[in-house]
């Protein structure tokens, strides 16, 4: 199984959940454009939050210096982003991509984040309540379900009953589990979540 996690916005949570998916499936992970931070990428914070012994982190395709847009940290060092040189990583095992902030950051002047993600990849969407997440929340959504992607939503920090179930109702999309505001993120937090969200996952 290949499930791509993407955000309704940057800031949402989308590398906890990739930690939290990628321990209950005992999957690899791999971030395919990272931008800024690489010194404590996504991919080292997968390292440190995860406690299973089989995941394979794969190396970035795009390591990019600045903390910004794919495509305006691309140009700051002097690259373009090349859909053709993201390729992904072989394995035998399950396979958890984390995309860059929202569905269409855009990665140069044509592509988007939306087109990183494969026909065989089923998508996770990590949606935290704002105002504006519902309508952020049921774009993100409709984008994905034009493209026949199968979806399923995890809810991040506090719950809002009323703004989750218009979403699921709206969507019809799978329900795969929610993370609650959390005092410390650590190995323990994540495997607790890891074994509530496991079942779900395994049925998506």
């Amino acid at each position: 199984m290949k499930l791509f996690v993407t955000g309704i916005s940057t800031e949402v949570g989308k590398t906890i959940a990739s930690a939290i998916v990628t321990e209950a499936l005992e999957a690899d992970y791999w971030k395919p454009i990272q931008a800024g931070d690489l010194d404590d990428s996504d991919s080292h914070k997968i390292a440190k939050l995860i406690s299973n012994t089989k995941t394979v982190i794969h190396n970035n395709a795009y390591a990019l210096q600045t903390p910004m847009s794919p495509h305006a940290a691309a140009e700051i060092d002097g690259i373009e982003i090349n859909l053709d040189a993201i390729r992904e990583p072989k394995t035998k095992n399950h396979l958890v991509i984390e995309g860059a902030g929202g569905l269409l950051v855009p990665l140069n002047n044509s592509d988007t984040i939306l087109d990183l993600i494969q026909p065989d990849y089923k998508v996770i969407v990590v949606s935290r309540h704002y105002l504006g997440s519902i309508n952020h929340s049921l774009l993100t959504i409709e984008a994905l379900q034009q493209r026949n992607f199968k979806v399923g939503v995890i809810f991040s920090g506090d719950k809002y009953l009323t703004t989750e179930s218009i979403i699921l109702e709206k969507t019809g999309v799978s329900f795969l589990g929610r993370i609650n505001e959390e005092a410390v993120f650590d190995k323990k937090t994540i495997k607790l979540y890891a074994n509530k969200f496991k079942q779900a996952l395994l049925e998506f």
